[in-house]
């Protein structure tokens, strides 16, 4: 089938590749490229890197609410939009275009987690399976009925981990159901609004550790946070962003930081964790046990979030 993609994150980008390989897919849509660091450089989405290295035309509007953007994708006459995460709202104008619809990839099983972050909420209110959904979209929000859902368990999973899984589960599911679509075997089921739940993205109070928390509380904050919302804390006045943790059987009171030769423990409400991966603000990440056989803490000390 003659396909216009439109994603934007390294999430899209095995959708794509997988999309490309069996079917025509005429135009790559992706947000504009992005001032990143501290000098402000423009770089292009993972998803445009991999569209020019497949030889796709790429095309990076601020907005589809124009005319012009609708009639350009029409002139593409695609058969179906397939979208992955591209961060730009599909008005009616376009949604109505392709004969089979647009059909959105989205990393959740709808109707819980609609929104922006559902890996990352996902992690943070202990989900054990998460999954993806082939959905077919509509003017609201994550509200199209679906066509297929496969799921895989959470577990210790990081959100960077589990976001790479669901994206290679949801390229195949993708490529199931375009299948379907094209035989005109495609089941479309309803999803139940009493059911459904918001992921809104993640706020850096949303992954706050503090020693109030419980430990398993506090380790799912870990898992669900990133570069731009960073669980971190403040130990004897050292700001540090915690990367990693694992469990520990030592015993170590709330509010108390201790530095041990594998890394830095911290003690909360119902148990204590092990921080063995950090990065010290404005400093680069480094593995728990060298900061801490480097730094000049005491044994014991507080800590508190930062």
């Amino acid at each position: 089938m003659r396909v216009i993609f439109m994603g934007t994150p390294s999430f899209a980008v095995p959708i794509l590749e997988r999309l490309a390989e069996v079917h025509d897919v005429v135009a790559v849509y992706t947000r504009p490229d992005a001032a990143s660091g501290r000098g402000r450089t423009l770089l292009p989405p993972p998803v445009k890197v991999v569209a020019r290295r497949l030889g796709i035309p790429v095309r990076q509007p601020a907005s589809l609410r124009t005319e012009q953007a609708a009639l350009e994708i029409a002139g593409d006459e695609p058969a179906v939009i397939v979208v992955a995460a591209y961060g730009l709202i599909l008005p009616p104008s376009v949604l109505s275009i392709p004969e089979h619809g647009c059909v959105n990839v989205h990393a959740s099983l709808l109707p819980r987690h609609r929104g922006a972050a559902p890996v990352h909420r996902a992690i943070l209110e202990g989900d054990p399976v998460a999954g993806v959904s082939i959905m077919l979209m509509e003017e609201g929000l994550d509200t199209g009925p679906y066509a297929l859902q496969r799921s895989l368990d959470v577990d210790e999973l990081d959100a960077d981990t589990l976001t790479e899984r669901l994206a290679q589960i949801g390229a195949e599911a993708l490529i199931d159901v375009l299948e379907r679509i094209e035989n005109g075997t495609a089941v479309w089921t309803p999803q139940s609004e009493a059911l459904a739940t918001y992921a809104a993205k993640v706020t850096k109070d949303d992954v706050a550790l503090e020693p109030t928390l419980s430990a398993n509380v506090a380790a799912r904050r870990v898992r669900a946070s990133s570069h731009q919302a960073a669980s971190r804390i403040v130990v004897d006045g050292v700001d540090l962003a915690v990367i990693h943790v694992i469990p520990s059987a030592e015993n170590v009171p709330v509010g108390i930081a201790r530095r041990v030769r594998g890394g830095l423990l911290l003690g909360l409400a119902d148990g204590v964790l092990l921080v063995d991966r950090l990065r010290p603000a404005g400093k680069a990440e480094i593995d728990g046990a060298a900061w801490a056989n480097g730094s000049r803490l005491s044994t014991d000390t507080t800590w508190r979030r930062a």
